[in-house]
């Protein structure tokens, strides 16, 4: 395979990553309540389940232990408000820490952040609104697709080479101009404030750092993939990692301050 055709092998699989992404998300903006939650619970336990598989392939049970647990701290958080999260969550990094596998420090706190991030997107669509989520989704998705055909087309120095050797500085920046202009369309079109411009490029970091970290764990635990869940595309932690890694900084920012949304 010539190196021209090789730059773009991986581009159906990024756009039919975009395409779920995008599917899932309108799914999750139109359905709401219950079977919103279901669905997001669904996607973290699958995710919790990919990480326990990774530390610890060679015991499939805790792995689907793991993953029952992560759905039912979802549920237990999201469907009885009264019962906090941070009472909830924390048990499932404990069943990492408990169970002996490999990077275990570090996949623990990577079920964390998997289980910040669940609990954020129902948060966001249930009490920011429609329009919040669409935003995080845009940011992602578009910042992520600004990369790929920056980083191809310029190349240039690599961003972290000993983690992601395809990751490079032009991909990395043009994804960060690609969130501004998604904060400034939305800024335009009356659904947020200017510092939603300023806002959005640091989300679409966070992405990128959530993609960074997922490719640190796979190399250091010699995997490809997380799982082989999707068809061609790897797992569901594959498709989602750069979610995750958004999702947790717009929780930590929200509390720090109201998000500059809305209309």
């Amino acid at each position: 395979m010539s190196p021209a055709v090789d730059r773009w092998n991986d581009l159906k699989p990024r756009v039919a990553s975009a395409a779920v992404m995008l599917v899932v998300g309108a799914i999750e903006v139109w359905l709401g309540g219950w079977w919103f939650l279901i669905l997001i619970t669904l996607l973290t336990a699958v995710m919790i389940w990919e990480l326990a598989r990774l530390s610890q392939p060679n015991q499939p049970q805790h792995a689907l232990a793991i993953a029952a647990l992560a759905a039912l701290c979802m549920l237990v958080d999201e469907g009885w408000p009264s019962v906090s999260a941070w009472i909830v969550f924390p048990l499932v990094p404990l069943a990492f820490m408990a169970t002996p596998r490999r990077q275990q420090k570090a996949v623990a706190i990577i079920s964390m952040a998997v289980l910040i991030s669940g609990h954020g997107l129902f948060v966001l669509r249930d009490e920011e609104g429609t329009i919040a989520f669409l935003w995080l989704i845009s940011v992602v998705i578009i910042s992520d697709v600004m990369g790929y055909f920056a980083g191809r087309i310029l190349g240039g120095p690599k961003f972290w080479p000993a983690i992601s050797p395809k990751k490079t500085w032009s991909g990395t920046v043009a994804g960060w101009i690609g969130a501004a202009v998604v904060g400034a369309a939305f800024a335009l079109c009356g659904h947020g404030n200017g510092w939603l411009i300023v806002l959005s490029p640091f989300v679409a970091f966070a992405g990128q750092m959530g993609d960074i970290v997922e490719s640190w764990l796979k190399r250091r635990l010699g995997a490809k993939d997380s799982s082989n869940l999707i068809p061609g595309h790897g797992g569901v932690l594959d498709r989602f990692d750069a979610l995750t890694g958004a999702m947790v900084l717009v929780m930590l920012l929200a509390w720090l301050f109201d998000l500059p949304l809305g209309g």
